[in-house]
């Protein structure tokens, strides 16, 4: 039986990855992954933060569908089922250490860039949604890491604070929901991780409701400087 510090403690990282989520529209793994996994063990964290997830995303979308870039999230949604068997055998094939330094590199200098000169092409459509869609599922099929890719796609397409949250869940709760999925087939949805999620329950609800507000208070500039600042930290992450 968890201690009622511990628990306290899963209940506390779980509103603070969630109201980064809802402000954002990602980011709740960023912080919540290391920490459980120092507190509950990777195998609890893993499919608790997956049912987290998922209860982000599909109570975002509830009450911001209308902001949802359609045409932007399925062909992401699409591309990404397409590019995930290809990761799968990347993963067999090719160096993890490898591919997530690299990967950190681009998001360190994506952010870095764009934090001290923002001269990046602005996408005004969504012709290239599909090759940032396929090379999220190579990543996401081989290491689990299909959320940055779209994140950078969703920042050079500048929608607004509202826009980019939504259209993320958009993308998101689909392939979230078939990994919460995959982790019950697996036997890990055991009575301790059911039982946390639903002490956390509340507290999800009312983090995506805090982060919602902070969202619709953001200005474009800052908005948008703290999502590199962000993605600077998950390069990091990737990278070490």
């Amino acid at each position: 039986m968890d201690s009622t510090s511990q628990i306290l403690l899963v209940i506390a990282i779980i509103f603070l990855s969630t109201f980064t989520r809802s402000a954002l529209g990602f980011g709740d793994a960023l912080i919540a992954m290391p920490l459980l996994a120092m507190i509950v063990g990777i195998t609890t964290a893993t499919p608790l933060v997956a049912m987290a997830a998922s209860t982000i995303a599909i109570t975002i979308l509830s009450r911001a569908w209308r902001d949802v870039n359609v045409k932007a999230a399925w062909r992401l949604v699409l591309s990404s089922l397409v590019g995930i068997p290809i990761g799968l055998y990347f993963l067999k094939t090719a160096p993890e250490s490898i591919v997530k330094m690299v990967l950190g590199i681009v998001l360190i200098g994506f952010g870095l860039y764009n934090l001290i000169a923002p001269k990046l092409p602005h996408l005004r459509n969504e012709k290239l949604a599909f090759l940032f869609g396929f090379g999220a599922g190579i990543l996401g099929g081989a290491y689990n890491a299909n959320g940055p890719l779209v994140v950078v796609y969703s920042a050079l397409r500048k929608w607004s604070p509202g826009n980019f949250r939504a259209t993320l869940q958009g993308y998101f709760f689909p392939t979230g929901f078939t990994v919460l999925i995959s982790h019950g087939l697996a036997g890990l949805w055991t009575p301790r991780v059911l039982r946390l999620y639903l002490y956390a329950l509340p507290v999800i609800l009312v983090g995506v409701i805090i982060g919602e507000i902070v969202n619709r208070r953001f200005s474009v500039e800052r908005f948008y400087n703290i999502v590199y600042v962000v993605l600077i930290l998950m390069g990091i992450l990737l990278f070490l």
